[in-house]
This record gives C-alpha cells, sequence and structure tokens, in this order.
C-alpha cells in the first residue's frame, strides 16, 4: 500500500510534519514508501521515527515562507493500519492485495495570528485546528503505481474535502528509493470561505473586495519524494513540492493581493527504522 502526501499543511499548521494540512495541512511533508521484506511476505510491519526541517508558506496561498521543525512518525502494517505524521491514519477494511479503503482520519492545524503579516493579522482571523475524518479508498495496479482518494469532513466544523491522487514510484537509483505523485483537492463552500473567504467589514479595512466562495476545485501539487538509506536503520526522507491554487482559492482576494497562487515547500528528515 502507498503512502500518499496531503494535502498542503500550513503552519500553525504544520501538520505535525503534515498531519495534515493540509496543509498541515499540506500536505507538503515527505512521502516515505513501506519496504517490503521479500523474506517475509507482504505483511512486514515498518516503523519508523525521526525530525528535521520543513521549508513552507506561512499560510495557505501566502507569498512568505517559514522554517519550522517536524517530527517524522512512520507505522505500516500492510492491509491492515498505517499512522503517519505524512498522510494521517488509515484502517483498511478491504484487505485485498490491489483494492483497499475504509476509514481515514487526519489533523490539520489553521493559522496563528504570527502567521500572518503585521496588516492582516489585525484584519484576518486566525484559524483553529480541527480534525477531519471520513473514507478512503485506492486501488494498487501495480507494484509500483497506485490512484485512490479520499472524502472527509471536519469532525466540529462544517468543511469538507475530496482529495484525489496518483503515485508512481521510480526505478531505485543504487540506494536511492524514490517517487513521483500528483494531487488534487477541492472544498465544500464552509472550508474554501474558512481559509480565502473575505468579510465585507474586513474588505473594507484592507481595501479589497468582499469574497464568499463557493465550493469546488481548490489546488492540484506534483511532489517528489526520496528515501536514502545510511545504514540499516537509518536514512534521510526528501520530499518537494510544487503545489497551484485553483479556482476560488486562487481568485480570493488574499492570495492576489497578498499572496501567491504559486506554492513552493522542501522537507527533510532523519528517520531511524526500529
Amino acid at each position: 500500500m502507498h503512502l500518499h502526501a496531503p494535502a498542503p499543511a500550513w503552519p500553525s499548521k504544520a501538520v505535525c510534519a503534515g498531519l495534515l494540512s493540509g496543509v498541515l495541512a499540506m500536505s507538503m511533508s515527505p512521502v516515505l514508501h513501506a519496504e517490503t521484506d521479500e523474506t517475509s511476505g507482504d505483511n512486514t510491519i515498518t516503523t519508523m521515527v525521526g525530525a528535521g526541517y520543513q521549508h513552507l508558506p506561512t499560510w495557505i496561498g501566502s507569498r512568505n515562507t517559514r522554517y519550522q521543525a517536524i517530527p517524522y512518525v512512520l507505522f505500516d502494517w500492510p492491509n491492515h493500519v498505517t499512522f503517519s505524521t505524512v498522510d494521517g491514519l488509515n484502517v483498511d477494511l478491504i484487505g485485498d492485495k490491489q483494492l483497499h479503503g475504509g476509514l481515514y482520519a487526519n489533523y490539520m492545524w489553521g493559522r496563528d495570528r504570527k502567521d500572518l503579516s503585521r496588516r492582516l493579522s489585525r484584519i484576518v482571523h486566525s484559524l483553529s485546528p480541527r480534525l477531519h475524518a471520513g473514507g478512503y479508498l485506492e486501488y494498487q495496479v501495480n507494484k509500483p503505481f497506485s490512484f485512490g482518494g479520499n472524502l472527509s469532513h471536519d469532525t466540529q466544523g462544517a468543511g469538507a474535502y475530496l482529495d484525489l491522487y496518483a503515485d508512481h514510484d521510480l526505478p531505485s537509483i543504487g540506494y536511492l528509493e524514490h517517487s513521483v505523485e500528483v494531487q488534487w483537492q477541492a472544498m465544500n463552500g464552509a472550508a474554501m470561505r474558512r481559509f480565502f473567504g473575505v468579510r465585507r467589514m474586513q474588505a473594507q479595512k484592507i481595501n479589497t473586495q468582499h469574497w464568499d466562495p463557493t465550493g469546488g476545485s481548490q489546488q492540484i501539487s506534483f511532489s517528489y519524494n526520496a528515501y536514502m538509506p545510511t545504514s540499516q536503520h537509518t536514512g534521510f526522507v526528501l520530499g518537494l513540492e510544487y503545489t497551484r491554487l485553483l479556482g476560488s482559492a486562487r481568485n480570493s482576494p488574499l492570495v492576489k493581493r497578498f499572496g501567491t497562487p504559486n506554492q513552493f515547500a522542501t522537507s527533510l528528515a532523519f528517520v531511524y527504522k526500529l
């Protein structure tokens, strides 16, 4: 089962290195594909822990960036349960060799006032973090290629999110394992207004237009993810991601005037395989 990158997770929203999204957010943390011991079968449990740094926009659509320390945790029991600070929690209730699906949950941070510019911090609301949960479905066409999606809803809010993705493992280069992924995300109106809406009173204060977006396409992202072992139990995880905001997110006055629809993120972590 492939692990996939989350919707961008933006700090404050650091998605515990991606839990979210996702902002983290995002997701925008590295992906580590679970390794399989050919002598032990496909049910080999992979557990990794580590820490590193992330460089990413301060909020969804921001032109400003920041560095942030991140933890890295991965527990992968193929065809059963996967938990990571990259992808959240997946509980596979199907357990087929190719078709997987079941419960999905992730933690999405919001944004602190300190993440905003001095001018916006006095006008635009901060956003509290939220847990969202739902279901996922994934089909592994062959060993290197899979595609799928997840549909989730805020557990304490009205936001709903749809993610569709496809990822492909590239041929190894020596000890280097790497992959590429494309992901598309949509939000309902409540989530879109929460992240990108501008109320009339706010619009007057920042001299821009009122923005009350509806739901729809929110972003598309392309990522490159790699794992380079340094010993039998240690290695580095690298993630590079480009995200393009779409639709009402791209056209939000917050993005058009104070940010950019083009978002870049990088992350590097040192991990230990238990």
